[in-house]
């Protein structure tokens, strides 16, 4: 009898990232609003939340919804020369609506095109100052020389909401770790669909974990405006419980693994992924706070001071295809997600897993009585015993596994395997905070 495969992880997210590649999504809208009711599907405890058009949120306004179905520019003859349909990066972001005969030169003062790549589009937005664009080309825009073009941007923008879904895991304590991702960029896939999938397999695996020991925090929103809308509804309760936060985006490509640090670089979060892509990924690229670009921004703002940074693949702003229909479904693969979902995992365990310790007795134990030192030589026996030791010779109740790791270069993942069998022979005891 023939059994089906199981897909791994990494086909998972790629193939729903590839599923919702096509999709117009922007800060407020139905693409942004479909895309987070898929998700849904994929976990149903996540909650989806509708914030009303004017509603205040610190120094900012919950923006009108925009809302698009059609765009083109035709020459007289009526031959579409870019069509929104053919690519939805095509049009500038909440542009207004159009249909008007323009001049030639017209038309080129709201083009926008690369070129240094002259084969790609880009991706322009202007959420807070109405205005009309498309995005084109180089090599197509230098053909645009005819005297006039008929224009067609059918948009709206009206009072409605902008929506973001959140999803809150209980553990034995209250003290949450929190995860943000944002899921309002069309048609882009690293900078875009990477974080919104990797995220939501990340929630179906916390969701099946027996014991959790910190509760999780974890949201889909759209950028910026998100980030300051939810916080504006919990900073204060975030202040209370977040221990260490992070902002996933980019993590779909093989190519590079960067750190950006949080504005105060020495939180549990910084030291966290620190310790982990020291073993994991010992070449990653190491970003401080002033390369900032995503939602770390309000994060760490001063007054909202959470402690969150970011583990991407190749970052935002750092590779060339960013911002691009470059950045399409050949930039990410299988490979890059889950070696990125992997990571996180690592990460999760690692702070669920970190205490501090003490040993019970006095001098070196006598591990051979306990069944802890191996009676025989092989391989690597020598090396597992010294680990043991090592750790032991830390663990005075002072120092936490993230300490210990940094001093004898063991993972945190091998010291919670030591500490859990010196604990089990009443060697160790875990030092109450």
């Amino acid at each position: 009898m023939l059994t089906m495969i199981e897909k791994s992880v990494g086909v998972k997210m790629y193939e729903l990232a590839e599923e919702l590649f096509p999709i117009c999504r922007s800060i407020t809208g139905e693409g942004i609003r479909y895309t987070l009711n898929r998700l849904k599907k994929e976990v149903p405890q996540i909650v989806l939340h509708e914030i009303p058009t004017g509603t205040k949120v610190f120094d900012w306004v919950v923006p009108k919804e925009w809302e698009i179905s059609e765009a083109y520019i035709e020459d007289m003859k009526g031959n579409r020369i870019v069509d929104f349909q053919k690519n939805n990066l095509h049009v500038v972001g909440y542009s207004i609506p159009i249909d008007a005969i323009v001049s030639g030169d017209e038309l080129q003062a709201h083009l926008y095109s690369l070129p240094e790549h002259p084969d790609w589009i880009p991706y322009v937005t202007s959420y807070y100052k109405e205005r009309w664009g498309f995005c084109v080309t180089e090599n197509s825009r230098k053909k645009l020389t005819d005297n006039q073009y008929h224009v067609v941007i059918k948009s709206k923008l009206f009072d409605g909401s902008l929506t973001y879904a959140e999803l809150l895991i209980p553990g034995q304590v209250s003290d949450e770790i929190f995860f943000s991702t944002y899921a309002c960029h069309p048609s882009m896939a690293n900078n875009e669909l990477s974080g919104p999938v990797v995220q939501i397999e990340l929630a179906k695996w916390l969701l099946a974990q027996k014991e959790r020991k910190y509760s999780y925090r974890l949201i889909w929103i759209p950028e910026t405006i998100g980030s300051i809308t939810y916080l504006s509804r919990h900073l204060e309760e975030m202040k209370k419980k977040v221990i260490a936060g992070y902002v996933l985006t980019c993590v779909g490509d093989e190519r590079a693994v960067s750190y950006v640090g949080s504005r105060k670089e020495n939180t549990l979060a910084d030291v966290a992924a620190k310790n982990i892509l020291h073993f994991m990924a010992p070449d990653y690229k190491y970003y401080n706070f002033l390369h900032r670009g995503s939602d770390e921004r309000q994060y760490n703002a001063p007054g909202v001071d959470l402690p969150v940074c970011s583990i991407c693949c190749s970052k935002y702003h750092e590779y060339p295809e960013y911002h691009t229909s470059a950045d399409d479904m050949t930039l990410i693969t299988p490979k890059g997600l889950e070696r990125a979902y992997d990571i996180y995992k690592a990460v999760i365990e690692a702070i669920e897993h970190n205490a501090k310790y003490k040993i019970n007795c006095y001098c070196e134990p006598q591990l051979g009585s306990r069944g802890l030192y191996p009676t025989e030589s092989f391989n690597r026996s020598s090396v597992s015993v010294q680990d043991m030791m090592n750790f032991i010779a830390y663990a005075d109740g002072t120092m936490d596994l993230f300490e210990i790791s940094e001093l004898i270069d063991v993972p945190v993942s091998r010291l919670h395997e030591i500490a859990v069998k010196l604990i089990d022979a009443e060697l160790l005891l875990e030092v109450e905070e």
